[in-house]
């Protein structure tokens, strides 16, 4: 028989991690404070667009192990361990918001008042080391009224999914961290992830805290690495596709091929913001850490290049393909896609924009808010015609993985095309008069 698991957030991380352990047979209530998330899932629809969730959440929803609520303590009185997956964005300085890290320990907290029973809580929320034992345990005991490791439990598990590829991802991840202040607190974790495959890591809280930042952090270092390699190759005249290929076939010395190919700039609900998080941190302590303080830099001088290679062609009529961070996706934000567009309307260009995956009507929470924020009038520049875009356009920016037979029909000898997803000599588009990689 599968545990009772409650979810709260249903965002990326929280509606996948809900949808697999649902598939994994257990019965999981989902809560978030947006009525029309809890909807969709009610409704046997998945709130987010992801490669395979529609049909987990369909499956689940008619096996009745899968449902939402907005009601904080009916999700804690049916079930026996809660994953706290809600939002740590960033503030302007680059501190980490753990206002709904707050909020919601806040509830459960009170949530935990009138319950008998044991129940554990697992912190999966991007969080600096030190969070869980400063906020989130306190504030859980200050709103229950009980102690933490005597009448409840609070674990860390931080979550190593990338959009876009997030549910195989979950079943097949590369390890998985558990963090506890004391190991018997693992015991329904242990149960959760038992049929997952891969090695399993028992460690400190705090531990299981950095991970994800060495990770996240470790990413940004290679996709900022990989662009500035290809941009000085393309500058000396070397052929980057062929020095990226040599590189990436070293494995034996802890090099991996992800990541590290030369394409656009980076960006996404978790990179940016974890850069900004530990940078913000090390000049708390008064620390020095040149590399990751200069690596949004470097991504922002990628994105000028970008620019600058649009605004060199002399042409006004701009075709943006790909709006999202990532193909596979809808998450616009911090997106350098829509950073690129802000940027090409300030300087006077039309811009028309097409993406198979973004749906204004479908956009809720904070990707909806982002976009409001950064560019309200979207709207009218986003076409579900491909065709008509492409042909409308005098340079045709690719900036999300598609096959060159969708476009090449729609191309002509006075057009560029200028590629930021670098796509593969065999997908790239024929029949314009020009093509130009970002750093290739």
């Amino acid at each position: 028989m599968g545990l009772s698991i409650s979810v709260f957030g249903l965002g990326y991380v929280g509606s996948v991690s809900a949808a697999c352990f649902a598939h994994l047979g257990h019965r999981v209530i989902g809560v978030d404070v947006s009525r029309a998330k809890v909807d969709m899932l009610n409704a046997g629809r998945s709130p987010i667009i992801e490669a395979r969730m529609s049909e987990l959440v369909a499956e689940a929803h008619a096996a009745r192990r899968l449902h939402a609520t907005t009601d904080a303590i009916e999700a804690i009185q049916d079930s026996d361990l809660s994953f706290v997956c809600v939002g740590t964005p960033s503030l302007r300085s680059g501190q980490l918001d753990l206002s709904h890290v707050e909020h919601v320990a806040g509830e459960i907290g009170e949530s935990l008042r009138a319950k008998k029973s044991h129940h554990l809580v697992v912190l999966r929320s991007t969080v600096l080391p030190g969070t869980t034992e400063s906020l989130v345990i306190p504030a859980l005991q200050k709103a229950s009224g009980r102690r933490a490791g005597q009448d409840f439990a609070v674990c860390y598990n931080p979550e190593f999914m990338r959009e876009g590829s997030a549910v195989a991802d979950f079943f097949q991840p590369p390890h998985t961290v558990l963090g506890a202040q004391d190991p018997r607190h693992l015991a329904p974790l242990r149960e959760a992830y038992r049929t997952i495959p891969g090695e399993v890591f028992e460690t400190t809280i705090s531990v299981a805290e950095m991970m994800k930042y060495v990770s996240n952090c470790y990413h940004a270092v290679k996709v900022t690495f990989a662009n500035e390699i290809g941009t000085l190759c393309k500058n000396l005249g070397v052929d980057a596709q062929t020095v990226t290929r040599i590189f990436t076939s070293d494995t034996k010395l802890n090099v991996s091929a992800a990541y590290l190919s030369p394409g656009f700039a980076f960006g996404g609900s978790c990179l940016p913001k974890d850069l900004r998080a530990l940078t913000y941190r090390a000049k708390q302590l008064d620390l020095s850490l040149p590399l990751l303080e200069s690596v949004m830099a470097s991504n922002t001088a990628h994105l000028d290049r970008s620019v600058e290679a649009v605004l060199r062609t002399k042409r006004r009529k701009i075709s943006v393909l790909g709006l999202s961070f990532k193909a596979g996706t809808d998450d616009l934000r911090e997106s350098p896609q829509v950073q690129l567009i802000k940027r090409l309307l300030g300087e006077g260009c039309q811009v028309a924009l097409w993406d198979e995956d973004v749906s204004l009507g479908r956009l809720t929470g904070s990707n909806r808010q982002y976009i409001e924020e950064v560019i309200p009038h979207i709207g009218s520049l986003l076409s579900t015609d491909l065709e008509q875009v492409v042909r409308g356009a005098e340079v045709v920016i690719i900036a999300t993985k598609l096959d060159k037979d969708r476009i090449r029909h729609c191309l002509n000898a006075d057009q560029i095309v200028i590629d930021l997803v670098n796509l593969d000599a065999a997908r790239r588009p024929e029949g314009s008069a020009s093509y130009e990689g970002i750093c290739w």
